[in-house]
């Protein structure tokens, strides 16, 4: 069975998306439809990509009967409004990360999906990685013993993109690639609440995080560190001690192409693109966009391996996070 995509967007995610895409088999998946806001912009991007069907508008392509499922490659604080608009014309969806800007969004989202009985599915792409696939196993297998500590962190220079500062675009370090530590974490402990969330951090002018670092209790005395920033490169990579071993994931931590176990390296290589990315490794998003297809043919409404509880408890404490840092967004008023 073929899934019909719709590409909701047409900025620098949604073209990577689209080339993962073409890394899987043509009688799998297929984009048939790309919408952004700029009729013009959405044009060039079907021209690019060869896609037949090209609207100036979020909601023709809602109301477009041949679609099976949504790409949302939108700004952060449109994922909500544009994730409803989708959903309430029975479209499913996977919606880029952060799922929303904060937990009453999320919430509302998965609300209007089981209204709708359609699938929703944050592009948590890392969690579909072999490479990541490959320590859970271990981790199911106790490879490394009782885990103990995990530690987390990405920080690139991005102190000039505007979506990355600005208040307004859901700027700030924690949202836009500190999530993916503290994702990394959550998949380790398997989504387990933690008992205490510690956040220290800095701000910019804009009223957003610059740079923070998150320390997390779970029960049992275990213990995960998350470190992220917009104002520097740091290793990006990730390291999981237990009693017995180490599991560690050189950079990029947040699309894995290498594991160490226990000193012994195991590469993952991602597909060659088509055409030139926009950010590393994106071919690894045709994982997830397998995942969703898998989910579909079993008319499953979410992933087990990226829930919308384990989504609901990442922005529960990413605002927490935000609380004790100081960073509000308008839609935390709302």
């Amino acid at each position: 069975m073929v899934i019909s995509w719709g590409i909701c967007s047409a900025g620098k995610i949604s073209h990577d998306f689209t080339v993962a895409l073409k890394t899987l088999p043509p009688e799998d998946h297929q984009v048939v439809a790309v919408a952004a806001r700029n009729l013009k912009r959405a044009e060039e991007f079907a021209q690019k990509h060869s896609i037949p069907r090209v609207y100036g508008s979020y909601d023709e392509l809602a109301k477009d009967p041949e679609i099976d499922v949504v790409y949302v490659g939108t700004i952060h604080p449109h994922h909500l409004p544009v994730g409803v608009l989708l959903m309430n014309a029975k479209k499913n969806i996977l919606c880029e990360k952060p799922l929303a800007m904060n937990l009453r969004e999320v919430q509302e989202l998965v609300a209007v999906a089981k209204m709708n009985d359609v699938f929703l599915m944050e592009a948590m792409w890392t969690r579909f990685f072999p490479a990541s696939l490959e320590i859970s196993r271990l981790l199911a297998l106790n490879t490394i013993g009782e885990v103990k500590m995990v530690r987390a962190e990405f920080g690139v220079p991005l102190l000039n993109t505007p979506r990355s500062v600005e208040k307004e675009l859901g700027g700030g370090a924690l949202l836009d690639i500190g999530i993916y530590c503290l994702q990394f974490v959550l998949m380790v402990y398997d989504g387990e609440k933690p008992e205490c969330v510690q956040a220290s951090g800095v701000c910019l002018d804009t009223g957003v995080d610059e740079s923070m670092v998150i320390t997390l209790k779970f029960s049992q005395g275990r213990l995960a560190v998350c470190i992220c920033t917009v104002a520097a490169e740091l290793p990006n990579d990730a390291i999981i001690n237990g009693t017995k071993g180490t599991i560690s994931v050189p950079a990029h931590m947040w699309c894995p192409t290498s594991l160490i176990v226990n000193e012994k390296e195991t590469q993952y290589p991602v597909p060659e693109p088509y055409l030139p990315l926009n950010f590393v490794n994106s071919t690894g998003m045709r994982y997830e966009a397998e995942e969703v297809r898998q989910c579909l043919l079993q008319d499953l409404k979410e992933s087990s391996r990226m829930s919308h509880a384990h989504s609901a408890l990442l922005a529960e404490i990413m605002d927490e996070a935000r609380r004790q840092v100081g960073v509000v967004y308008t839609q935390d008023h709302q």
